[in-house]
């Protein structure tokens, strides 16, 4: 089903200098595949590549960077399958969320070619006072030059288009890190880049060791460092970073609120794919379960049937809900952090167990706030539930976080609404739904723990550019 073994590219052509990255199966814990392993000489031949490609690729026309992007829009749907399968392997996501991710990456690489050709500007009246009159201007957008790109495991391959696709669209060169442990679906990706006609040293994808990569974040030929994955990594990344922009996705521990009046079946249902999709290895996966006390008791039995029938197996099992965790060590922690819990005072409401790579759907109760699975992001299938009275009290009880990606709200209050959405510090409030909703269109990011600036094509593009001003004088002209 995978190659035997998969090449880098470097400077947009694919290299098999060694197989030394071995890349395993997550159900089966055995070797799927190896892929080609880059070290420091090999990143820094990638990083001199783009940026002699930079000036070439910024001076691409519109229309020819959406064919790039179109052709991968093409590409993806005819490999649907097939990415969809190395999903499956490489990360342990059930089929049906590998699918669902293959078509994001389609609709991200859709977006993306639409706003290559609406890259504007404006004209910006300057006679605001007697001392500029006779002055007119405008500015627009211009490509920040090479960018570097570090990405993660759970999201492959529509968190690799994330960035790869708004790079194109803006005109801006790349060198992208995979993530170790889930390589395949950039290389994929990467050999499709490699069919179109972009400049030689737009873009290179290079799987590497951590102790390699510095490169990505100190070299200050890097314009620009994108990086989605865990807040201590991230936060050290941006300290090393020097004078580049940053733009950082870290993670949180997502609150729910239910409101009293909240329909009850459409909440759990809601909820249970929040909180376990992808065995909560999300990082707006539903952690906390924040509900109010005269509908509590009733969810909670909702949620522990509809959790109790979640099926957990083989990622390529049509039925299988709960894959495995990316690692054994994932499920050990997840239990000590539940064990934890437990001798603290919490309850299990359902789940609880580890059976070797997996962890079952685990909702918990009465646990301390300041235990681990609780404040810190969980990142694995666990929840915890607490109730409450008032519904000022609940949102500080949800904005009680070091994170702030985001949140979601039951009811049909619409007072509770738009308090909730005025007071969350969060990137992003939904509203009768899980705070796990992403649309590949939406300005996706966070505050606090939870990083800085923001993804989804357009907003990804802004990052990716820099606003150039012209300032005219109108004398003498006829």
């Amino acid at each position: 089903m995978l190659n035997e073994s998969y090449p880098y590219y470097l400077a947009n052509k694919p290299m098999q200098p060694n197989t030394d990255l071995v890349v395993t199966n997550k159900y089966t814990s055995e070797p799927a595949t190896r892929v080609a392993l880059a070290n420091a000489a090999t990143i820094d031949q990638a990083i001199a590549a783009s940026v002699e490609a930079f000036d070439t690729m910024r001076k691409m026309p519109a229309y020819k960077r959406q064919d790039v992007l179109n052709h991968v829009v093409r590409r993806v749907t005819e490999r649907h399958e097939e990415l969809s399968k190395a999903l499956c392997i490489e990360a342990g996501k059930p089929i049906r969320d590998a699918r669902g991710e293959v078509t994001r990456l389609i609709d991200t690489f859709r977006v993306a070619a639409e706003e290559a050709v609406r890259i504007t500007g404006e004209y910006l009246p300057l006679d605001i006072s007697a001392r500029a009159e006779g002055y007119e201007s405008m500015w627009r957008r211009f490509p920040i030059g090479p960018c570097s790109f570090i990405s993660p495991f759970n999201f492959p391959l529509n968190l690799v288009a994330h960035k790869v696709a708004p790079a194109i669209a803006m005109g801006c060169t790349f060198v992208l890190k995979p993530a170790s442990r889930t390589p395949i679906g950039a290389l994929i990706l990467g050999e499709i880049l490699a069919e179109t006609d972009l400049p030689p040293g737009a873009f290179s994808i290079l799987p590497c060791s951590r102790d390699g990569a510095d490169l990505f974040t100190t070299d200050d030929r890097f314009k620009l460092l994108s990086f989605t994955g865990s807040p201590d990594v991230g936060w050290m990344l941006k300290a090393n970073a020097g004078k580049k922009k940053v733009v950082l996705e870290l993670g949180g521990n997502a609150a729910c609120i239910v409101d009293a009046d909240a329909d009850l079946d459409f909440a759990a249902d809601r909820l249970i794919i929040g909180a376990f999709y992808q065995s909560g290895q999300s990082c707006i996966g539903v952690q906390r379960i924040i509900v109010h006390e005269k509908v509590y008791d009733e969810l909670k039995a909702k949620l522990a049937d509809r959790a109790g029938k979640l099926i957990a197996g083989d990622p390529l099992n049509e039925d299988t809900f709960l894959g495995p965790m990316i690692t054994e060590n994932d499920a050990k922690r997840m239990e000590e952090w539940v064990n934890e819990a437990v001798e603290g005072g919490g309850r299990i409401v359902c789940g609880g167990k580890r059976d070797g790579v997996f962890y079952a759907a685990t909702i918990l109760e009465n646990v301390d706030p300041k235990m681990r699975v609780s404040c810190i992001e969980a990142f694995g299938p666990v929840a915890v539930m607490q109730p409450f009275s008032d519904f000022k009290i609940a949102v500080e009880i949800a904005n009680d976080s070091i994170y702030g990606l985001q949140a979601g709200i039951f009811t049909k209050n619409i007072d509770h609404a738009m308090y909730a959405y005025n007071e969350l510090e969060v990137g992003g409030v939904v509203i009768n739904d899980v705070p796990s909703i992403r649309v590949d269109n939406m300005p996706y990011g966070g505050v606090r723990d939870s990083g800085l600036g923001r993804e989804g094509v357009r907003f990804a593009m802004e990052d990716m550019s820099e606003i150039k001003l012209l300032v005219m004088n109108k004398v003498g002209r006829l």
